[in-house]
């Protein structure tokens, strides 16, 4: 019976549920074009889409774990939503996995759950607003196809400061056999992962992955201290941390504070529990308790499973390191 299972297990379970129908959420906002954006500050929109998908997983989640501490990125403050965006299901795959003796008896205060409703978007909204406005070109449409790769639903689960589940759901990647939107990935410490089968990367060359928008003079140095063959310029701190997962990129660098914990904790778990690893660019883990601060003040770096973290870490210019 899943109220038999640790809470971990349970709150997992239930989080990956609850992203799905957040997709379908998203999804449904953005066909009718009714996206109602707020500019929070430059470059940081918000918009109908965040709102109610955020609501949809914070109530889903409060309503079941009332004890957790869930920070969302659209603030923490509930309110009344549909009563089918509320969701009670457990995902059984997660269910049936057999966690790490320390993971299974962990207490409610002592888990900080990190919600991102909606990461990736600043690229793709100006051109759905084209779209739904009627002015777009021939292009567009591919171009809007391709961007909506980047967009990620992220839910991270933190014992104290360590993150250890984590939950990436991509709304608009569809299923090449049945055409279907949607996937949801998955993972946990010392279990494993789930929704995906991890690739390493080409090991004759370097592919690194960085911001598409935010960049300036201190990433661009950090990243050419890396002596790419290839740099790979995408939106979302989860698609980046996707294409690691995929064998597509060997590390994602990102030496700006720019980034936030909900932006990273769900990521992160999910890397680790791959093999991976992220830090920020002096090597530290962030810490994800309900007490942190909010911004990756030094950064961001992460490192594909099998990768040489440490030797990333030696290539960042001690110039980057005290910009930060």
């Amino acid at each position: 019976m899943a109220h038999c299972q640790p809470l971990i297990t349970r709150l997992m379970a239930s989080t990956v549920s609850a992203v799905v129908q957040a997709g379908k959420i998203i999804r449904d906002v953005m066909n009718k074009g009714e996206l109602n954006i707020v500019e929070k500050g430059k470059n940081d929109l918000q918009t109908e889409a965040d709102r109610s998908a955020q609501n949809c997983i914070i109530e889903s989640l409060s309503r079941q774990f009332p004890g957790v501490t869930i920070i969302g990125e659209e603030g923490t403050s509930r309110c009344e939503v549909p009563p089918h965006w509320i969701v009670t299901d457990m995902d059984q795959e997660i269910l049936n996995v057999k966690l790490p003796e320390h993971l299974e008896n962990i207490a409610p205060k002592d888990i900080s759950v990190w919600v991102d409703p909606l990461d990736g978007k600043i690229l793709i909204f100006p051109i759905f607003i084209q779209i739904h406005n009627g002015n777009y070109s021939s292009g567009t449409s591919e171009f809007t196809q391709g961007l909506l790769d980047h967009v990620t639903v992220l839910v991270g689960v933190a014992v104290g400061e360590k993150a250890v589940g984590g939950v990436i759901h991509q709304p608009y990647s569809k299923n090449p056999k049945t055409s279907s939107l949607g996937r949801t990935l998955w993972g946990i410490e010392g279990v494993g992962v789930g929704g995906f089968n991890p690739l390493s990367p080409p090991q004759d060359r370097r592919i690194i992955t960085t911001t598409r928008s935010h960049s300036n003079k201190t990433v661009q140095a950090a990243l050419d201290a890396m002596c790419p063959d290839e740099i790979l310029r995408v939106g979302g701190a989860g698609h980046k941390v996707v294409l690691l997962l995929e064998g597509k990129a060997h590390a994602y660098v990102f030496a700006s504070p720019g980034c936030k914990k909900w932006d990273t904790c769900a990521p992160e778990a999910i890397l680790r529990a791959a093999g991976g690893n992220l830090t920020d660019l002096h090597g530290n883990l962030y810490p994800y308790d309900s007490n942190a601060p909010h911004p990756n003040a030094k950064g961001v770096l992460a490192t594909a499973p099998g990768e040489n973290h440490a030797f990333y870490i030696s290539k960042i210019p001690d110039s980057v390191k005290q910009e930060l």
